[in-house]
């Protein structure tokens, strides 16, 4: 009999800073801890995520980017690190807080501690601070600018470090998502075995590789394309089906996608949509967004399927939502006919979904994907798949 074994290992020397570190907030709230990760200065917007596990997928996200992620799980890094997890090409949290590390990692799948990864991508964490504490000042409070200072930045007085933290930018009016997008056009082909549906763009805000992947195995040939890819250049490719996917900033602050994606509703191609692409979705019918005062982080958001009246829990990632009236249909500011709010957070009634009655076209506010769980979510990508043949097939098709 075979048995499975793997090696329970210790973050090497070199991984493990040492030394102290202090987290301030733009209120002026210290937070005195260790090093953890890289050592330096670090900027952004401290959010907190209350994912108990799927930290790899949270850091990988880059929907995170520009933001200091707080876990709110206590216990960070105990499973590693893997290539398999990566849900894309680099860490992108421009800093990462912890109560407790791993000490050693204790997992089969892991190729090295997460310790290493933070290092080799230069992410500036703290650990060793009551993340409760945090959690519940952000919480009423909001979201607020933050740094992280350790190593030589350590020895900047406690007036330059909050000065440096208020100097910077705000999330508001940023756009991102020329950051974190795919340099070059990249094509998957529908999975083998699979029924093909047809051709899809799907424009890259900060799409997760699980994204494309699902997609694929849909029975859809994947084009992703840059964030500025041109109306022009995406009418060009004549796809069956358009998709815009999560991705990190203001979605007031990115018009361009915003008319590209209007254009090509009224072209009649079915749009489906999720976190980033469902505010910019509201913005293309006329809607307007708003900032939240803490967002939705973690795989544990409960939300309602008007539809079905179904609660599902689902992983979010956002800072920004779409105002529109839970209840009823309303016609569209931009002449897209009837829409209405097809999901809704039961935490606070956020919205969490738009529906298009007289176009076919929708989109969600949260990851049907969630590589990290759960997957209550995962029926979307079946409606869209079952959205776009039957319009191809020339059946009735209105709404999603």
């Amino acid at each position: 009999m075979t048995t499975n074994t793997f090696e329970v290992t210790a973050p090497p020397a070199a991984a493990v800073p040492e030394g102290a570190a202090v987290l301030v907030l733009e209120d002026g709230t210290r937070y005195a801890g260790r090093a953890y990760g890289a050592t330096g200065r670090t900027l952004g917007e401290v959010v907190f995520s209350t994912g108990m596990t799927g930290y790899q997928e949270t850091l990988t996200d880059p929907s995170y980017a520009g933001q200091i992620v707080l876990m709110t799980a206590p216990h960070i890094g105990n499973t590693g690190a893997n290539d398999t997890d990566m849900e894309s090409r680099k860490i992108w949290v421009s800093g990462f807080v912890v109560r407790d590390p791993a000490r050693r990692v204790s997992n089969f799948r892991a190729q090295r501690s997460l310790d290493e990864d933070l290092v080799a991508d230069e992410v500036v964490g703290i650990s060793g601070v009551d993340t409760r504490a945090i959690t519940r000042r952000i919480r009423s409070a909001g979201a607020m600018r933050a740094g992280i200072f350790s190593g030589a930045e350590l020895a900047l007085s406690d007036e330059e470090q909050l000065t440096a933290v208020r100097e910077q930018a705000g999330m508001a009016g940023r756009n991102l998502s020329d950051e974190v997008t795919t340099p070059e056009r990249y094509d998957v082909p529908a999975a083998e075995g699979v029924e093909r549906v047809g051709s899809i763009a799907v424009l890259d805000l900060g799409i997760k590789r699980a994204t494309v992947t699902y997609l694929s195995e849909h029975g859809f040939d994947v084009i992703v394309l840059p964030a500025r890819t041109t109306l022009e250049e995406i009418r060009a490719i004549a796809p069956d089906a358009l998709f815009y996917s999560n991705g990190p900033g203001d979605p007031a602050a990115s018009d361009a996608q915003v008319l590209v994606l209007r254009e090509l509703l009224r072209d009649g191609i079915p749009y489906f949509g999720i976190c980033f692409g469902n505010q910019l979705l509201g913005r293309a019918l006329g809607l307007d967004t708003y900032k939240l005062p803490f967002g939705h982080r973690g795989i544990n958001q409960p939300v309602l399927d008007k539809r079905t009246g179904r609660v599902e829990i689902t992983a979010q990632n956002h800072g920004f939502a779409v105002d529109a009236p839970i209840e009823g249909e309303f016609p569209a500011p931009e002449g897209f006919g009837r829409v209405q709010v097809s999901h809704y957070s039961l935490n606070d009634q956020v919205v969490e979904g738009l529906e298009c009655l007289d176009i076919p076209a929708f989109s969600v506010q949260y990851h049907p994907e969630a590589a990290a769980g759960p997957h209550d979510a995962f029926y979307l990508f079946d409606r869209f798949r079952a959205l776009v043949r039957d319009r191809a097939a020339g059946t009735d098709v209105q709404g999603a």
